[in-house]
């Protein structure tokens, strides 16, 4: 097999491993690096033009203000040493992506193993030339020329290099302590968490018009479970972002596609509530902050989240704005509860519209409003969270979350 056919098939069997599978931002920054290697070898890549190429940031992306590339190429070179420790151990050819560079290269297994792809240009330019033994003065001039061109090369080398380390440094930098503390039960274990996002039962045709499954009238009818809100959307790119500060990958998945088995075995993340987020009605939920359809009054039918347990000035119900007008106000839970297996852990994020679960959400992904959560709970910066249910306020301006706050919260016991 040609060279630029065993580099496509090992990379190919590392797309479709367990290391990258259902990381799609990694594979397909991987595929891209691995595509330029192929056509444009030994050319350098900028972060702008992987920013603007592979991730769809805008044209006015600055690499000093967003470290999305550098993090992303750490998480890919954490992921592929971890293949070729496990799984790809026995691989003969191995795919490497050398920090501060983001060309990737291909060789041979092995500290001699030659290499196939990737190889240095200067490198290879030196080792090509061989000096003419007729002529004194060319052989003179060819080895000028060489030791200018080997000056060159070292300047450069150490030009790059204070970049290099500069790069290095920003993809191996920490994330915020708070962040640490805070997804520590989502980050420590061997498994990457799933985020689960909602996606309720529909009933009639795109084309034609949707609306929400009912039981008692659509018997029989088929079902569309495949739309989710814009709030759950931002909501997995907020979390995906938070998770590469975090050098840790997370595994998305719409609700309807859950099992219990999934339940039991891993680390989850919920996001939208057990109305539109339907394996959530499957799991023990929360107990202080229940969501729940009014069965009576003016707003009979309207979904609230009601508070089991109200302390001195706390209402009993909390409810987006009407659905007769538009929409400004929402409110939404966060809570951490054990599993069904206690050594794993399960998050919710939800709110009682989209909106007030990307408020939610975006609650979590903020550096400062974690640590405010974290003080309220006492937590320290090298403490341990407990199981909680924190009930937060979204204001929504043209349905966008603009502002989110703490309204109270709960220690729960443990069991």
């Amino acid at each position: 097999m040609s060279e630029r056919g065993q580099y496509v098939r090992q990379v190919e069997t590392l797309i479709a491993s367990k290391e990258l599978h259902g990381s799609d931002s990694l594979c397909k920054l991987l595929r891209y690096l691995a595509n330029h290697a192929l056509d444009h070898p030994g050319e350098p890549l900028k972060e702008y033009q992987i920013a603007t190429e592979v991730f769809g940031r805008s044209s006015d992306f600055d690499p000093q203000l967003d470290s999305i590339i550098r993090v992303q190429a750490g998480r890919l070179r954490s992921k592929l040493a971890k293949y070729y420790e496990s799984e790809g151990a026995n691989d003969p050819l191995v795919v490497d992506l050398p920090k501060g560079t983001y060309l990737l290269s291909l060789h041979h297994r092995g500290r001699g193993g030659a290499k196939l792809l990737g190889g240095d240009l200067h490198e290879r330019s030196l080792h090509g030339a061989s000096l003419t033994s007729g002529r004194p003065g060319m052989a003179v001039a060819m080895l000028s020329s060489l030791l200018l061109i080997s000056v060159a090369v070292i300047v450069l080398l150490l030009i790059n290099r204070k970049s290099v380390d500069t790069a290095s440094a920003h993809s191996n930098q920490s994330a915020p302590a708070a962040f640490e503390v805070f997804w520590k039960p989502f980050n420590s274990g061997s498994d990457e968490p799933w985020a689960v996002f909602s996606n309720a039962f529909f009933v009639g045709r795109p084309e034609t018009g949707l609306r929400y499954y009912s039981p008692a009238r659509d018997s029989g009818t088929s079902v569309w479970d495949h739309y989710t809100g814009v709030g759950e959307v931002l909501a997995v790119h907020s979390l995906d972002q938070v998770f590469g500060t975090l050098h840790r990958g997370l595994r998305v998945k719409r609700g309807s596609l859950f099992s219990l088995d999934d339940v039991k075995n891993n680390d989850l993340i919920f996001l939208g509530s057990p109305s539109e987020n339907l394996t959530l009605m499957e799991i023990p939920g929360t107990t202080e902050f229940v969501f729940q359809r009014l069965s009576s009054g003016r707003r009979k039918g309207d979904l609230s989240i009601v508070n089991v347990h109200p302390e001195p000035g706390e209402a009993k119900e909390y409810l987006a704005s009407p659905s007769s007008s538009p929409l400004t106000e929402d409110y939404a839970i966060v809570a951490l509860m054990p599993g069904l297996n206690p050594s794993r852990s399960v998050m919710i994020l939800a709110g009682t519209t989209t909106f007030g679960t990307q408020g939610a959400v975006e609650y979590v992904c903020r550096e400062n409003s974690v640590q405010e959560l974290l003080l309220r709970l006492a937590v320290s910066k090298t403490g341990e969270l407990k199981p909680f249910e924190a009930l937060l306020r979204v204001k929504v301006t043209r349905g966008v979350p603009v502002q989110t706050e703490l309204v109270t919260l709960r220690k729960r016991n443990p069991l």
